[in-house]
This record gives C-alpha cells, structure tokens and sequence, in this order.
C-alpha cells in the first residue's frame, strides 16, 4: 500500500493507484498549477457492486467510504451516515427506509476529530462516539434484518476517530492516567459487540470478512518539509522580488505574526482555506526555473517533477533526464537527518514511475513516508543547509500507518493464513465469493501480492 489515503477507494475497486490516481484529498489540477480537492467518489473507481447495477444481486450497502449511492441497485444503500471526517451529507436509497434508519438510529451525526482538544472535550467525544457506534450497529442490523440480500458491506469509523482523538492518553503515550487512557480500547469494545450483534443474524451459509483498513503510529505533520527541501536545493525556484501587492490579503500576510495567520485562518470555511493555499502556491514559485516541487500535504511527502509535455510551463525532458533528475532527488532525501535523533527522517521513497512504469499523469513522482516520531520536527538538516517548518494549521500526533488486516470465514473459506495480500487482490476475492468474478481479474489482483 504506497499511499494510505486510497485504500478504500482500492480495495473496493480492486484498481491500482497508479490506475485511480486517488492519492490525497489534495492535489494538481491536471494541465494546471492549481490545487484542487477531490474525493474517493470524484475519480470514475466505482466499486465492484456498482457491477450490480442492473440489479441482477440484492446489495445492502452502509456508510462505504468515498462511495456515494448507486443508481439501479437493488437493495438499500446509506452513504455518510457515520463515516470519519464524512465529506457529502447523509443520503439513504431508497427513501422510504428513512424512517425505519431513525427507529433504528436516529438522525445522522457527524462527529469531527477536535485538534488539540482539551480533556472535557474528549470526555464529550467520548460519550458522542459511544452513543453513535450504538446507534451505527442498531441502523445496520435494521438493514440486514430487512431482507436477504446478496451481498451486504458495512463500514465503521468510529474507532478511526476515536484512535486520532485519544492517541495521547493511551498507556503506551506515557500521559496522564485519566479515566480516557484506555478510551480507544473501549470504542474497539464496542465495536466488537456490534460486530458480535451483526454476525448473530447472519445466514448459517454466509461467508463473512472482515477488514482494517491501517493501523496507527506516532506521528506529527512533515510534509510541509518537501517545498523548503526543494528550495534549498535548487529544485523549486521563488520569483524575483517584484513590487509589494496593495491587494488587502497580501498586506495581512506581512503585517500579521504568523501565528495570528493560522488562527484566524482555522476561522474559515475549508474551501476558502484551499482556494487561498491554491493561490499562494500558484504564485509562490518560478515554474519557468523549477525542476521539480512539493505539492502541499500533511504527512506523506509528494514531490512532483515539472515535466515537459505534463506541467504547463515543464522544463524537465522525458526520458534520461528525468531519470537524472529523480535519482538526485531520491539521494538528496537520503542525505537528510534529524538532528533531534541523528539519524534519517526518511522512512521510505517511492518512485511512482518505477512501480507503475513510467512518469504518472496525476501521481506525484515521489512518494516520501517519514518515520514515526513522539516529536513535531521542526528543522531538518543537510550537507548544503538547513530546511524547517512551522507547526502547521493542522496538527496531530497520530497518522495511518500503511498495513491493514484482514480475516475471513464461511463455508467457500479454506481454513489458513493467507499471508501478505494487496489492497487490490480484495475486490476480485468478494466477487468470486459472489460467482461472479472473472478469472482474469483474479490472476491480475493476486499477482501484485
């Protein structure tokens, strides 16, 4: 799994990356240097029970994430009801199940992680995710109960938020022993029951999996590291000082403490906060001069090349130069340290062009995964100078990490470890429970484990 963010939308397509190009709910407009937000649902991936849509299989369909309802199934489908950070508002297809959701569960409640909370409102978050997990499981076995259906897929996120919001009390995190520090574990608990609940009312001919999408790790923002990284060295080259803008935002940015900035910014609707960064990083560098730059992001590092014949204004040829050009980058990365450890930041480089055979359209060149640290690296260190970043809008202590798990019983399950399996290899295994998945589709999965 190169690229956490996606493992949804791969796993229920059963697509690559390199062949969805969802890598992060951010990135280049494609012929642009315009940033853009995207979505799981934006990206033409649909999901392999949208192959239903003639409605030859029955499907009960809750709270899949970056998928929204499917015209022409059969079944009932929930979107966004209970998902982490959920993106579109809850729709439930088809409408007169409304009613029997609300016996169930009572009206949808988004629940957001609170950056940098303090403990009585993660108390509150607490109860609210408790409730709502409740409440999730009594909606999903009033789905079930409805009707036989073919195939039924159900997403929890609940503990996803709960992992993010109570990271620092767990035991290991070494903080204060409140009445939170085994509050993930009790959300998992709970989900457990619900699970439990779910299973009970299943069919005795059911097969049956299970699914995690990540883990979690240490980990504060750094991928606000990348662009200063490529200014250091030449890579991203900063426009020639012109006449200072009178326009009343650019006169804010140089009167106000940058702190001040943050604060007043995190007061904004989210799609102003993307439409300014999207200008400044439009604006903040020589496209005419760079080789290579950093597209904005919060964990994972993405350096993209300025490559001619994709970037409006690339300079960098296909072919030997390229090559060139992204062996340097991958050394320069190596060559950082962390003066706080000593050691290198870099947990690993992926270049897209090696693992998906040639320079990508929409992926960045460079994938660059930090190691996990209990610190927020605010400097880093090279032989040709020094890079640093400030603590960004967006800050936690927690990311994904880029393994998840996965469990299965039935009576079409042989019994026995299936060890190291890929995100795609997934879809085609649910389809072919189903008996309607084709042998090709099942070779190609299977040989990217």
């Amino acid at each position: 799994m190169l690229c956490e963010h996606a493992v949804w939308t791969t796993v229920f397509s059963g697509r690559s990356l390199g062949d969805h190009g969802y890598y992060y709910y951010r990135r280049l407009k494609p012929g642009t240097y315009e940033l853009q937000t995207i979505t799981g649902a934006d990206i033409g991936a649909p999901p392999f029970w949208s192959r239903f849509a003639d409605g030859s299989k029955t499907c009960a369909i809750v709270d899949a994430p970056d998928v929204l309802p499917i015209a022409g199934i059969d079944g009932i489908q929930i979107s966004d009801w209970a998902i982490h950070n959920a993106p579109f508002p809850a729709r439930i297809e088809p409408a007169d199940f409304e009613s029997a959701v609300r016996a169930a569960g009572g009206v949808a409640t988004p629940i957001d992680e609170a950056l940098e909370s303090d403990i009585d409102t993660d108390r509150r978050l607490f109860t609210a995710l408790m409730d709502r997990l409740r409440r999730k499981g009594a909606v999903c076995r009033a789905v079930t109960n409805s009707g036989r259906f073919d195939l039924t897929v159900a997403v929890f996120s609940d503990c996803h938020t709960a992992t993010h919001q109570f990271w620092k009390y767990r035991p290991e995190a070494g903080g204060p022993d409140t009445d939170l520090r085994h509050a993930t574990r009790s959300i998992y608990e709970a989900l457990d029951e619900e699970l439990a609940a779910l299973l009970a009312g299943c069919a005795d001919d059911a097969n049956v999996c299970v699914v995690g999408s990540t883990g979690m790790l240490d980990m504060y923002p750094a991928g606000d590291l990348v662009a200063p990284f490529c200014r250091l060295l030449g890579y991203q080259a900063t426009p020639a000082p012109s006449a200072p803008s009178m326009h009343p935002l650019a006169i804010a940015r140089r009167v106000m403490p940058e702190w001040l900035r943050v604060a007043i910014s995190r007061r904004f609707p989210r799609d102003v906060r993307e439409r300014l960064l999207s200008d400044q990083f439009r604006g903040s560098t020589d496209w005419a001069k760079t080789t290579a730059f950093g597209v904005p992001s919060a964990y994972t590092g993405f350096v993209r090349v300025n490559l001619r014949g994709r970037e409006p204004q690339g300079i960098v040829s296909p072919g030997a130069e390229y090559d060139a050009l992204v062996d340097r980058l991958e050394q320069d990365l190596q060559e950082l340290r962390d003066p706080v450890s000593g050691d290198s930041p870099i947990a690993s480089i992926a270049r897209t062009a090696r693992v998906f055979g040639g320079p990508p359209p929409v992926l960045p060149d460079l994938l660059v995964e930090w190691t996990p640290t209990r610190y927020f690296r605010d400097r880093l260190v090279h032989p040709r100078g020094e890079i640093t970043q400030t603590k960004p809008e967006f800050f936690r202590d927690s990311d994904h990490s880029r393994e998840g798990w996965f469990v299965a019983a039935g009576p079409d399950i042989t019994p026995g470890p299936l060890g190291a399996l890929s995100p795609m290899a997934l879809a085609p295994m649910f389809l072919s429970l189903m008996g309607v998945e084709t042998r090709a589709e099942a070779q190609a999965a299977f040989a990217t484990t």
